[in-house]
């Protein structure tokens, strides 16, 4: 079924940038969506980014003009660039791939396929 793999988690101080990537090895008729999750501790997985094959973009709102997810279909790679970090968003980050048609959506039900994760740790 392939895999998603990520990479780019860390350490950062409040304000700060980590920049997270995902190498996507799933057939391009499963992945009409990809996207990325943040899961904070002792909570469920919600939608941070989210991309659709035709290139439509959803963010939360908790991250929008902080975060931006990217693709580079060369590399089979969708990266997340997070900015100004919080606290808040410290946890795991999971790469999504999806079968579904339209916008990609912020539901993780929505997603098939999930890497292992990614830590990201946020100090004050």
């Amino acid at each position: 079924q392939g895999q998603l793999v990520e990479s780019g988690g860390g350490s950062v101080q409040a304000g700060g940038s980590l920049r997270l990537s995902c190498a996507v090895s799933i057939s391009t008729n499963r992945r009409k969506y990809l996207g990325w999750f943040h899961q904070a501790p002792g909570k469920g997985r919600e939608g941070v980014a989210t991309i659709s094959t035709g290139g439509s973009i959803s963010y939360a709102d908790s991250v929008k003009g902080r975060f931006t997810i990217s693709q580079d279909n060369d590399k089979n790679t969708i990266y997340l660039q997070m900015k100004s970090l919080k606290a808040e968003d410290a946890g795991m980050y999971y790469c999504a791939a999806g079968e579904g048609i339209g916008i990609a959506p912020l539901r993780a039900s929505a997603f098939q396929y999930w890497g292992q994760g990614t830590q990201v740790t946020v100090s004050s």
